[in-house]
């Protein structure tokens, strides 16, 4: 069954038909009897949908996961597009088995052995130190670490929150913090990368990667943070690192999220958990301003929606000067479709083995 419509298409006014991914679902209910309050994804982005009574009471329950096949009315809601839905049927396992499940998860632009190519060469160009290039050479070239890294979000909402999404964002904060590293040369460079190397390792073991991203068991008990300062311990054994410098290690780990507030056991007590901090920060920060002001088309200004992970919508200002844009003269909806339909070939790889993974699931 092939995907012809997709989220990043849908405009007021029009009507939205055919396969989406029901991502969550919440029964409320109305006046006039209970309703569904769902979330409808595909690889182009999430819109919210309403299944109102009597329709809402042909499904005793909607599962994350299952795709459904639907016609409804795109309407705006409180500054959002939404789904009225009309009609609706899930689809069955032997419909869903041909289904391109790449057509429904979100991933990363950039290919991700490009993206571990590159994370190797600036360990290879900035570890001197022996027991450290020992250290980053098990952790990579480790079969699970590399595998899960491949695929593995880094949230389940907020930012990078898409298949490969972990392998970008450690890579734009080992950048970041290697340039903070030139600007404060009395910062450790070695064990400043290390930290921003492995500050979110354990979230390939929080979450799970599939066609819907959620906590896993280890992860809602014990917590990334805690996760990736356990499983870093057998590496930096072997690595014959010194006491000290693997005790820097752990705390860049467990204080990068700043604040016992967001669930560091302790403060950033030293000038490169500060940077690993803010760097991790607004890597996180940028991403999420960029995801937000994706929909609007090259050259355009405007304001997103509001951003809950933000608390404040974004406005897109227009450029001071002409340059190339993403979207090569594409506008948004169409880019987004060709993204969609025609991925890149490092988007093309990555999605491939993630429905891999699945299908052997």
């Amino acid at each position: 069954m092939d995907k012809k419509q997709f989220v990043a298409e849908l405009a007021p006014g029009e009507m939205a038909e055919g396969l989406f991914l029901v991502a969550a679902a919440q029964q409320n209910q109305a006046r006039n009897g209970p309703y569904w309050r769902v979330e409808f994804r595909d690889a182009t982005g999430k819109i919210e949908g309403k299944i109102w009574s009597p329709l809402s009471q042909q499904f005793s329950e909607l599962k994350p996961g299952c795709l459904a096949e639907l016609q409804g009315r795109v309407v705006v809601y409180r500054e959002r597009n939404e789904i009225v839905v009309d009609q609706m049927r899930l689809l069955d396992e032997e419909e869903q088995s041909r289904v391109n499940l790449a057509d429904f998860m979100a991933a990363s632009r950039q290919d991700a052995d490009s993206m571990l190519a590159e994370l190797e060469e600036i360990c290879r160009a900035t570890f001197s130190h022996k027991p450290w290039i020992k250290f980053y050479k098990a952790l990579l070239r480790d079969e699970e670490v590399a595998q899960k890294l491949r695929l593995a979000p880094a949230a389940k909402a907020m930012h990078h929150a898409y298949s490969g999404g972990l392998l970008e964002h450690t890579l734009g904060v080992c950048r970041l913090c290697l340039s903070l590293a030139d600007l404060y040369p009395d910062l450790d460079r070695q064990t400043l990368l290390a930290g921003a190397l492995c500050h979110d390792l354990g979230k390939i073991w929080e979450l799970s990667s599939g066609l819907v991203i959620d906590y896993t068991g280890p992860g809602r008990l014990i917590g990334h943070i805690s996760l990736g300062v356990e499983k870093l311990e057998p590496f930096l054994r072997k690595s014959g690192l010194e006491d000290e410098l693997a005790e820097h290690l752990k705390h860049l780990v467990l204080s990068h999220h700043g604040s016992r507030e967001f669930g560091s056991p302790c403060l950033p007590a030293t000038a490169e958990a500060l940077a690993l901090h803010y760097a991790d920060n607004l890597d996180a920060k940028l991403n999420q301003a960029r995801t937000a002001l994706q929909g609007l088309a090259a050259g355009e200004s405007g304001w997103s929606a509001y951003v809950s992970g933000l608390e404040r919508a974004l406005f897109k200002a227009p450029c001071s000067t002409a340059g190339p844009t993403a979207s090569s003269g594409l506008d948004g909806r169409k880019a987004a479709k060709a993204k969609s339909v025609e991925p890149s070939s490092g988007q093309g790889r990555l999605l491939e083995s993630q429905c891999s993974l699945l299908s052997k699931g």
